[in-house]
């Protein structure tokens, strides 16, 4: 079934993947880093899927893609830091959303990393850092749905925040 509203045809059933993410497009998302360490290696990607559950305790949630094997990293792991950029970050952005093809290990050489609490890699420069340990994986669909407890968190620099819209890089 479908309808028209001001001229713009709105799916009500049947909905096609290419539909939903071109309608997501328009949906602006503040970018974040979402970073690794452990015994099964260190892995950062970018992402957009991302918020607060919680704040007593403390958790937040991130969406990561399980089609992308080594993304299982997180989960091996058990630990993960969100690091939500601002507009110095692009180059971060670009590397770790795969736009810029690099390695691991060049991901990580684009800013100055540290630890805090669970070994977690965290951008130092980052807006704000949330350091976790995994409570709970799901996996809804085409993603690992995280929750994350938070157990360290570090405030940056205010700076105006890097955003994701109409497929590019935007800032606010």
């Amino acid at each position: 079934m479908a309808q028209t509203t001001g001229g713009v045809l709105l799916k009500t059933t049947d909905i096609d993947g290419k539909d939903y993410r071109d309608a997501m497009a328009h949906f602006a998302g503040h970018l974040h880093v979402i970073s690794t360490d452990g015994e099964a290696g260190k892995r950062a990607i970018a992402a957009t899927a991302v918020t607060s559950v919680s704040d007593n305790p403390p958790i937040v949630l991130a969406c990561i893609n399980l089609s992308i094997p080594d993304n299982t990293l997180f989960l091996k792991n058990g630990v993960f830091a969100i690091n939500t950029l601002g507009q110095s970050h692009l180059e971060l952005a670009k590397a770790c959303s795969g736009i810029t093809p690099v390695d691991q290990d060049q991901r990580f050489s684009i800013g100055r990393w540290s630890q805090l609490a669970t070994g977690a890699p965290v951008l130092e420069d980052a807006v704000a850092t949330f350091d976790c340990t995994v409570m709970e994986v799901r996996e809804m669909a085409t993603h690992f749905v995280f929750f994350g407890k938070v157990a360290g968190v570090r405030r940056g620099k205010n700076q105006p925040p890097l955003l994701y819209h109409d497929r590019g890089f935007r800032v606010l």
